[in-house]
């Protein structure tokens, strides 16, 4: 994997969260260890001289007429083990999409080799589409997951890696949950200590991650131990949380509380905490969340399918919550972020507009719901990077040198660009809505080429 040193050209970055910022002829440097040195502008004093003294050094490049910098995207919520199902059963609910389809499917990660061929396709699809972090639901088992992790590291993507818990026998099938509790939080210690290791050799591009697969799946004996487990070590906790009539449904009549409430009070919402879909939660929900600074993985693909609402994450912006992006691989059926801003963006107008024709007009939507290209860009990049404490998605000095090239130029592209009608934000839309695999030319993770 070759390092850069230094590239020159337009870059552009959500700034702050609706706020898009342009640089042309930028010139963005980078450090042995793969942050962003630095970033300087033709107004710089020292931009000429640092400019010629750039172009000298092995590592340099100039982007060409077309091309433009993006911070690697940020992608939340994925789940590993269900790539080779993408695309498929996407017309039944959830709850018979998980145990006709999705079940079985992750029960055959018990295979080394299966999982080798599905993990290393994943992974090399989302960096081609630009995904320079993922945050993955690993399956149950331990070996497999491990290997999710080494494939992660081989490839060189940032990766946030789960082994998935599971023990709940009145929700999970006999053929795929838990040999039992205790050994199950004994893997995921086991799993935690394997990651730690890896970034002994490798830098710290993995880290392991609290999976409870949601309320669901897990005894309570299993949320406290894991509870107790993210807490010890300080890792990072991921789950869904409110996404879907029968999953919302199912915690009520449980614990006699919204899903939230039930994981604060096991311990598992903390300022580590990513939360997928949320597409239920109301304002009580996310003053929780607000308050023990949890984040939302807003997965507004996959919500179409399976989620039986839109999450309204307008409000969610407005009440403070921090927000990011998920595709929600297989329930999401693209591996595309960038796909993934624009659906955040139709699907915020969708819940605005309302879709029920039958409705007076003034009676059909949710006023105020929408956001736009600016506020989702962010969310994939910035708000992604805030949930997991991370310095990047952003072109700032100190920030992880992550980033990729979009040339809109490239053979059987989808963007038309015309320099007489259209600006840097404009071409950045016209990304968002068009682009391919094939428009990505290069990519970058801590500043070491992987595409």
């Amino acid at each position: 994997m070759r390092k850069v040193s230094s590239i020159l050209g337009t870059l552009i970055h959500a700034a702050e969260c609706g706020r898009i910022e342009i640089l042309e002829d930028a010139l963005i440097e980078a450090s042995p260890s793969g942050s962003i040195a630095d970033v300087l502008t033709p107004e710089d004093k020292a931009y000429t001289d640092r400019l010629a003294s750039a172009r000298e050094q092995k590592g340099f490049l100039e982007l060409e007429d077309g091309q433009y910098l993006l911070p690697g995207m940020i992608d939340l919520h994925i789940h590993a083990p269900q790539w080779p199902q993408l695309g498929k059963a996407l017309h039944l609910p959830l709850e018979q999409w998980l145990q006709k389809h999705t079940f079985p499917l992750e029960a055959k990660y018990a295979d080394l080799q299966f999982a080798e061929t599905s993990y290393r396709s994943l992974v090399s699809t989302l960096l081609a589409n630009g995904t320079t972090t993922a945050v993955y639901f690993g399956t149950i088992h331990l070996e497999a997951t491990q290997l999710l992790a080494d494939i992660c590291l081989d490839l060189g993507q940032r990766a946030y890696v789960g082994k998935v818990a599971m023990d709940n026998p009145d929700q999970c099938p006999e053929f795929y949950r838990d040999a039992g509790t205790q050994k199950s939080l004994e893997e995921t210690r086991a799993f935690i200590d394997y990651v730690r290791s890896l970034n002994q050799r490798g830098g710290d591009l993995i880290h392991p991650v609290v999976t409870p697969r949601f309320i669901p799946s897990c005894t309570d004996d299993m949320l406290r131990g894991l509870s107790a487990i993210a807490q010890e070590f300080g890792c990072h906790v991921q789950t869904h949380c409110s996404e879907s009539d029968w999953q919302h449904q199912y915690v009520l009549d449980r614990h006699g509380k919204r899903d939230t409430a039930s994981l604060d009070a096991f311990g598992l919402l903390t300022d580590k905490t990513i939360l997928a879909h949320c597409t239920l939660a109301d304002k009580g929900d996310m003053a929780l969340m607000r308050k023990r600074h949890a984040s939302v993985a807003h997965c507004p693909l996959s919500n179409y399918y399976f989620s039986n609402a839109v999450f309204p994450a307008r409000m969610a912006l407005d009440e403070g919550v921090n927000v990011g992006l998920g595709t929600d691989i297989a329930g999401g059926p693209s591996p595309s972020l960038l796909n993934n801003i624009a659906v955040a963006v139709t699907s915020s107008r969708a819940l605005e507009e309302g879709v029920d024709p039958s409705l007076d007009g003034a009676m059909r939507g949710s006023s105020g719901a929408r956001i736009d290209f600016r506020e989702a860009f962010w969310m994939a990049t910035a708000g992604g990077a805030a949930a997991l404490d991370l310095k990047a998605g952003r072109f700032e000095p100190g920030y992880c040198f992550d980033a990729f090239i979009v040339d809109i130029k490239s053979a059987h592209s989808n963007i038309v660009g015309w320099p007489s009608l259209d600006g840097p934000e404009d071409i950045l839309q016209k990304i968002i809505y068009g682009a391919a695999p094939d428009n990505v030319t290069a990519v970058w993770v801590q500043g070491r080429q992987v595409r």
